[in-house]
């Protein structure tokens, strides 16, 4: 009998339990992961806006930032509360039953609500956070100049408070076979 989800929160009951992760991976993956994907809603209609990020491990928060005028900003205005998801693939799974084909994965959900920051010294040091997270060997201040109050103008630094989050890894070998039909030679390998 099918689940019905709906009266549930947003990390209650995995399919898959197996394939559940702890909050010490997810706080793991979360520092490795580069491009993550921020969903919010504008009367009714979904939006995903793909970002580059950078989990705030001490405030437990995602932090990203996105121009002054536009419909990430108009959304995230009327409506904060968002999901966020980072996830990295690797190989493809054959198998010898349709609908047992796979993909290695690894995935994080976030839940929360978004908040403009607007302090401009947590802004910079944010915005510098989310700089070093990409490029780890420079330094502001000495590899480039550190960002102005004209800048801060121009760009919006939000922070996802997290509520709730799951982590997802399939990562096996290969995807299953069945028995009652002619395995695949080296696995479809």
């Amino acid at each position: 009998m099918p689940i019905d989800y709906q009266p549930l929160s947003p990390t209650d009951r995995q399919r898959k339990p197996e394939r559940k992760r702890d909050d010490p991976w997810i706080q793991a993956f979360l520092h490795r992961s580069l491009i993550g994907h921020v969903g919010h809603i504008s009367g009714g209609q979904p939006f995903v806006t793909p970002t580059n990020f950078w989990y705030d491990e001490a405030n437990h928060r995602i932090i990203f930032h996105s121009n002054v005028t536009g419909r990430t900003q108009s959304n995230l205005e009327h409506q904060p509360q968002v999901c966020f998801e980072t996830s990295e693939y690797g190989r493809f799974l054959p198998s010898n039953a349709a609908l047992e084909f796979s993909i290695q994965y690894r995935s994080v959900m976030v839940f929360g609500k978004v908040q403009l920051l607007t302090d401009p010294e947590e802004q910079k040091r944010v915005l510098t956070s989310l700089i070093s997270k990409y490029f780890p060997g420079m330094r502001a201040g000495q590899e480039y100049r550190p960002i102005t109050d004209n800048e801060l103008e121009r760009t919006l630094a939000y922070a996802i408070q997290i509520d709730s989050w799951s982590g997802k890894e399939n990562w096996k070998d290969n995807a299953d076979q069945v028995t009652d039909w002619p395995p695949l030679p080296d696995n479809g390998q």
